[in-house]
């Protein structure tokens, strides 16, 4: 492999010399998308698995008297040694030779059990490096460990969200501390104004991709420094700049610390811009314009929304004094740094992340066909193209459907979509029965927990478990509860949809999770008014909203509902990849055409909603419902003598064979590495 980390070791874990191994495996999140990984770490104990999906807490509080009788068991040892010659052998293929890829994002969504990420971008940044390790890319990924993560949702019984933050253990985690050459914990330093910020470094291992984690919680630095780390997104801006500078700064000084030089620097959104910044500063050139030619060929840069909020803007005053060591260096005037922040369409608004990254990267990129194109009108001075976004398949695909497609055999998508393509109606129809009736129990588990968190009976809680109905269709929705997403589209009219729901021969039930973020008072109202339909007396278990959205709810809902649900407000929606999650899994996506789905709708392969153009809550809720009740609701329903739905079951295989190879991340890391990764040539397709 092409990066050598040195880490301390894990102290605290107390394994037998014939197990050994699985140290290294736990903190390998190889695991997370290899099914006989996990099942060996379950079948150590089940309970534990079960509570904490994690293979640390498994083997740290796994009684070593235990560790010790299955170290004695050769069955157990054999499928020990299965499970590592497979992890040996995927670790030792050799790296598509080329310079390095230095990937920077401010979260990363690898598995509900290590909780640093809040959602789509964190799943892209994850399934990005999974993808890289599958192809032995020379990538490695540079972030922040959030000692209080995203917070953890509860929803009261009146509907109201609340927000708790628990504390993440280290030790606890499937994280390492990366070794400093002296043997103690690696920290580098980041200048900030007035004083110097140390950040331990922290490392998960992402298959043969390391992640490396900035953690400014240390004794090293001033109590108040040590939060800058604490909590992904926090809404005081001024805490949200620092954060962004110490991530950017960060990622330069690690990357020094550890002698590796980045061929590539990939800043996935603006988040990572103030990387660019740094690199002017040791650019040792004469004057800025030439330290930005000198700069600009090394990097490239994603943008992943074309709604405001997503790009990152800062007033001027909170900027500068980030800035000035900087200008003074380099013998500039600040001035000359704080107009590389300066939006053409709007320059006396701020300092914009998004600008100062395309200003400081030869190439730039939207994340969908149609996403490329909003964003060249947004940036008309600047050169965006376009790579279509897409999924980790491994990491997605439901049990069963891996199984009936002998997933276990090939990791290529492309040619797991043309098996879905030979599969017989009934196998794909079990496969996603069995997916669903999944869904069901979690669901059901999810319902009652909730329901006895707010003071119900048990006999409420009994009839509450038998609400659900595993044959009805099911629809899911499950994103951020930002207001243009809209989310509550179909709840604009209650009786319309209480009859769509509740119809006696044709019961349709709706599963919906997101969050909204502290500060959105908007989306936690919309999460209000779902929240009181759903425990309406007509609609209670018809609807169901699930708390603490994370990476296992979306896993359960992508691959178990019948209809995936996404009606953002035309064109905000720049990618959209949970509904490539669904399409994998044969769930059927109903779209308006944006994002992902503007480039991929087919007939056969799911709905589409409207017509491009300004969006309309009354007219788009009314051809919502004409879809449902027409189209979708019929087709779902349509039987035969076996009662099986042909018609549907069709459209299923039509769905994996049009979407799972082409909206996966081997396609898209092909494009980058083909197009924006400096790999040298020879190397247009990595994967072969």
């Amino acid at each position: 492999m092409s990066f050598e980390i040195p880490t301390r070791p894990p102290e605290h874990l107390d394994i037998p010399p014939e197990l050994e191994r699985l140290s290294e495996l736990a903190y390998n999140m190889w695991w997370t998308w290899d099914r006989e990984a996990r099942a060996l770490f379950a079948s150590i104990d089940p309970a534990l698995w079960g509570r904490y999906l994690n293979p640390v807490r498994v083997l740290s509080l796994t009684r070593s008297a235990n560790l010790k009788e299955l170290a004695m068991d050769p069955s157990f040892r054999a499928r020990v040694h299965a499970v590592l010659s497979r992890f040996d052998a995927d670790m030792g293929r050799p790296d598509v030779p080329g310079g390095k890829v230095a990937y920077v994002s401010a979260e990363y969504a690898l598995h509900e059990c290590l909780p640093i990420y809040s959602g789509g971008l964190g799943v892209l940044s994850g399934d990005h490096l999974k993808e890289a390790s599958d192809m032995a890319l020379p990538l490695l990924g540079i972030g922040l460990l959030y000692r209080r993560g995203y917070f953890r949702q509860l929803v009261d019984a009146d509907g109201y969200q609340q927000h708790t933050y628990p504390e993440l253990d280290g030790l606890r985690l499937p994280i390492l501390r990366v070794k400093a050459p002296d043997g103690t914990t690696l920290r580098v330093p980041v200048e900030l104004p007035g004083r110097t910020v140390n950040l331990r470094v922290w490392v998960t291992f992402v298959g043969r991709v390391p992640l490396l984690l900035l953690d400014s919680y240390s004794n090293q630095n001033a109590e108040e420094d040590r939060y800058i780390t604490s909590q992904l997104y926090v809404g005081k801006r001024d805490t949200r700049l620092v954060q962004e500078v110490v991530l950017g700064r960060g990622a330069v000084a690690v990357m020094k610390a550890l002698n590796i030089e980045p061929a590539t620097w990939h800043m996935n959104e603006g988040h990572s811009a103030f990387l660019a910044v740094e690199a002017l500063r040791l650019s040792g050139a004469n004057d800025l314009p030439a330290a930005i030619e000198a700069v600009r060929p090394r990097h490239v840069f994603t943008t992943h929304t074309p709604v405001p909020a997503g790009n990152e803007v800062f007033e001027d005053d909170l900027v500068r004094p980030y800035l000035e060591d900087t200008a003074s260096e380099m013998a500039q005037p600040v001035d000359a740094l704080m107009q590389l922040g300066r939006s053409p369409a709007s320059p006396d608004n701020g300092f914009n992340l998004t600008a100062l990254a395309l200003r400081l990267s030869h190439k730039a990129n939207g994340v969908a066909a149609l996403h490329g194109e909003v964003s060249r009108k947004m940036w008309p001075d600047f050169d965006i193209g376009s790579v279509t976004n897409g999924i980790h398949v491994s990491t997605w695909l439901g049990r069963e459907m891996a199984k009936v497609l002998d997933a276990h055999e090939i990791d290529d998508p492309r040619m797991l979509a043309e098996r879905a393509g030979k599969l017989s109606d009934e196998r794909l129809w079990a496969a996603h029965v069995a997916q669903k009736h999944r869904l069901m129990r979690f669901v059901r588990t999810r319902m009652v927990r909730q329901s006895a968190r707010h003071g119900n009976s048990p006999e409420a809680l009994r009839r509450m478990a038998d609400l659900l109905e595993p044959n009805a269709l099911t629809l899911g929705f499950a994103r951020r509860f930002a207001p243009y997403k809209r989310a509550d589209l179909l709840f604009t009219d209650p009786e319309r949809l209480t009859k769509l729901l509740t119809d006696p021969t044709r019961p349709v039930q709706l599963f919906m999770a997101g969050k909204a973020h502290p500060a959105d008072r908007a989306g936690q109202e919309i999460i209000r008014n779902v929240w009181a339909l759903a425990d309406s007396d007509e609609l209670r278990g018809r609807i169901v909203f699930l708390e603490d959205y994370d990476m296992g709810v979306g896993r359960l809902l992508v691959r178990g509902v019948d209809v995936w649900l996404n009606t953002p407000e035309w064109p905000r929606e720049a990618s959209g990849t949970s509904g490539m999650k669904a399409a994998a899994n044969g769930v059927l996506h109903a779209s308006v055409p944006d994002g992902w789905w503007a480039e991929a709708e087919r007939e056969g392969t799911g709905f589409t909603l409207g017509e491009p153009g300004p969006p309309n809550t009354e007219r788009d809720a009314k051809a919502l419902f004409e879809m449902l009740e027409n189209e979708i609701v019929p087709l779902f329903y349509e039987r035969d003598e076996g009662g099986l739905p042909r018609s549907w079951i069709e459209h299923m295989r039509a769905c994996v064979v049009a979407h799972m190879g082409r909206f996966s991340t081997r396609r898209m890391l092909e494009d980058y590495a083909r197009d924006f990764y400096d790999l040298g040539s020879g190397n247009a397709s990595p994967s072969s």
